[in-house]
């Protein structure tokens, strides 16, 4: 587990939970509030779940990654912005490094994959509030890479070979459904993970690796 930079008070335990699955939602919203969490709201979709979340301002948003309208990955980045005190916590029933790499690059607290053991979802939960990430064992081990062959993520590529083709962010964002500031967050980790200064510099370089085409 790694250590975040601020702790969630454990005198505040609220919770919104979005999950696009009604039985999924219903049952862990009951689980979560057994542990002793007080689940302000609940959402079927991502736009609903920024809603509830800027309503209620939560102390933890536990959010699928894959919902319909707005992605849970896209609710985590405008959270940044517009709720910066609500950690997320993914439970998802995705595992594939690239999805979990950017949970953590859209500033996830937590991640955990549905297939675990429901305690991996309340080991998570008491992480937060103890201020440190947890990544779900099951798909850890995508934290252990050395960083010397930078990964891009899917959405990442995406926001690159748009502005390859002479796209702005409003018009990337138009084309991927998401937020100009959410592409700006894709283009800044692009940049970072590939060393470079500029988001032309990241262009060139992810068309000189073969990332892009």
């Amino acid at each position: 587990m790694i250590r975040a930079a601020a702790d969630v008070s454990a005198d505040t335990l609220t919770c919104v939970v979005a999950d696009d699955h009604p039985s999924v939602l219903r049952t862990l919203s009951d689980l979560i509030r057994g542990w002793g969490w007080d689940v302000v709201a609940t959402a079927t979709g991502g736009d609903e779940a920024i809603e509830k979340i800027e309503e209620h301002r939560p102390s933890v948003a536990v959010l699928d990654v894959h919902m319909r309208g707005t992605s849970g990955l896209d609710v985590a980045a405008r959270l940044r912005r517009s709720s910066p005190g609500t950690a997320v916590v993914f439970y998802s029933g995705s595992s594939d490094a690239a999805t979990v790499q950017e949970a953590l690059d859209v500033g996830a607290r937590a991640f955990v994959v549905k297939e675990a053991a429901l305690d991996e979802l309340r080991r998570a939960l008491d992480a937060v509030v103890r201020g440190e990430r947890y990544i779900d064992p099951l798909v850890g081990g995508v934290l252990l890479s050395d960083g010397s062959d930078p990964t891009l993520t899917k959405r990442e590529r995406e926001v690159l070979r748009l502005i390859a083709d002479g796209n702005s962010y409003e018009e990337v964002a138009k084309a991927l459904f998401i937020s100009p500031e959410t592409v700006r967050t894709h283009v800044g980790n692009a940049v970072q993970k590939l060393g470079v200064r500029t988001r032309m510099q990241a262009v060139a370089t992810a068309l000189r690796q073969g990332l892009i085409s």
